[in-house]
């Protein structure tokens, strides 16, 4: 089976609330959204090419679990707190990705 990762980009408009959202993100979010889905890894970036844009991924074995997660109550609370937290300022979509191919470092 096939790795799958869900990805988060979220677009931070406003300059002055990307520090707040940097470590909000960093301390409580991603930790919280780890534990709730079970990954096997989590991480996000900051966008080099569009300072504005923040990306997290969630690991998953395969697509099946990732595809139960956008269906859990887990991802229901961790919205409505994101909505809460954030309200109308952040700009968030989610994508579901497979691995379809994978080409070994080196080789």
């Amino acid at each position: 089976m096939a790795k799958a990762y869900l990805m988060v980009r979220a677009v931070v408009a406003e300059a002055a609330d990307r520090p707040r959202f940097d470590r909000w993100y960093e301390a409580e979010h991603l930790p919280d959204a780890a534990r709730a889905f079970e990954t096997k890894r989590a991480w996000r970036c900051w966008s080099r090419t569009d300072p504005s844009v923040h990306i997290a991924f969630y690991e998953f074995a395969d697509a099946a679990r990732a595809e139960a997660v956008l269906a859990s109550p887990a991802l229901k609370d961790l919205v409505a707190e994101f909505d809460r937290v954030w309200e109308n300022r952040v700009i968030r979509t989610r994508d579901l990705l497979e691995v379809a191919g994978e080409f070994p470092a080196g080789g």
